[in-house]
Order: structure tokens, then sequence, then C-alpha cells
């Protein structure tokens, strides 16, 4: 099935301009709003360079976002392209049940409604019920409009890590006096990375998904108290 939806994915024009319009920065999600601790990590003085923001958003992404996010992704990609919503909301119900603090579950649910509300103003009728959903994730929504314009699931992976680097980045660039050629430089070494843990996660056994940054769930739960913040997380 998925090797079907993947090859129909590749024959639909509009696939790939429909993926950069899911990730584009331009999506009102609000995602600009939401550091995942890594402003607290910048208060500690753990991140304070090019060189300790590239390490901190690869460490994330190989430990967390592609051990985690990606292979559930995936899932509901599958789920949502077969119609089975039960699955594809008992996936995303994980996924917030493994999201290690009170910040990071608020911006899962704040990006999946606001995502759910944006495709049903492009006539995506599926999304409809997640606009007030509790168990509304990001990744779920996304999967749900890459199944439903034909993004194949290793399309829609590389896009999801994409986007989420990207926005680490940009973040990174807020708290810190980088420029904006650092912050390409910065995705110009993270590019490379993103097929490989993409690929990594499709692999990825039920029983294999998890995650091991236990840095990034201690600055989040301790951004939440931090005296001046710029972010919600």
């Amino acid at each position: 099935m998925r090797m079907i939806e993947s090859q129909r994915a590749e024959q639909d024009p509009l696939a790939l301009l429909r993926l950069c319009q899911l990730v584009s920065p331009a999506l009102p999600v609000g995602a600009y709003n939401f550091s995942q601790g890594l402003e607290y990590a910048v208060h500690a003085g753990w991140v304070h360079d090019e060189a300790t923001t590239q390490s901190w958003v690869l460490g994330i992404a190989r430990h967390t976002v592609a051990t985690l996010d990606l292979p559930l992704l995936i899932r509901m990609h599958d789920a949502w392209s077969r119609d089975i919503e039960n699955q594809a909301r008992y996936w995303s119900a994980y996924l917030l049940a493994s999201r290690e603090t009170e910040e990071l579950r608020a911006e899962e649910r704040h990006l999946g409604r606001s995502l759910a509300k944006v495709l049903v103003s492009l006539g995506m009728s599926d999304a409809g019920a997640w606009c007030r959903h509790e168990q509304a994730s990001y990744a779920c929504l996304f999967a749900l409009a890459a199944a439903r314009w034909l993004v194949s699931a290793e399309q829609a992976g590389q896009g999801y890590l994409w986007a989420w680097c990207e926005n680490q980045v940009l973040a990174a660039l807020k708290l810190l006096p980088l420029g904006q050629s650092a912050g390409q430089r910065m995705l110009n070494e993270l590019l490379p990375c993103i097929p490989s843990l993409v690929t990594a996660a499709t692999r990825l056994a039920d029983e294999e998904i998890s995650m091991a940054s236990p840095s990034h769930g201690m600055a989040s739960a301790w951004h939440e108290t931090q005296y001046t913040r710029l972010f919600r997380s």
C-alpha cells in the first residue's frame, strides 16, 4: 500500500508544491512562537554560538524527532492513507503522551489545532473534527494533509524534519547575535542529515520508538518558570 501511494505521489505534479506549502514559514500555525526549550538552553549558557546551536539542533533531531516524531508521523500517514482515523488518533495520543512537559504538550496541541483550521479553510473536511480535538497533534494533521495531497510518507518526513530544523534555527537567530549568514550555514550543514534520519525512522519497529534527549526535556521544564521569555516554550 505504501509503495502504491508513494508512486501516486510521485506522479502528482502538485505533490511537491503542496509539501512546500505545508512546510512554509508563511503557514499560519504560529510555530514562530515556540523554541522547544532552546530559549532556556541559551539562558543557561548551554547554547551560545553557531557551533553549540548546530549541535543542540542536530542532537534533538537525531535523538527525539527522528526516533519519536518521524516514526509516528509515518504511521499516521499510513493510517490516513487507508482512511483508518482511529489508528491516526491512537498514534496522535501516543505522541502527546510522549511529550515530557506541559509546555511541549501545549505546543503540540496548539500547532495541531491551528493546522486543522488551516486545512479546513483549504477545503479538507477531514480536519474539521480536529480543530478542538483533545488529542490533536501537529504531526497528525501534517500527516493528514500529506496523505490527502498525495505527498509520500518519505517526502512528508523530510519536509517535517526540515521545517522543524528551520524553526529552531530561526529561534536561535532571535536569541543570539548570529546573523542570517550563520543561520544559512547551519541549515546547510543540517540538510544532508535529513534523508538518512528519515530513512532510519521508516525502519523502526513500534517497540523501538523512543527518545533520548534529557537536556531537551529539562530545558523545556525550566523554561516554564524562566523570568523573562520571548517564546511560549
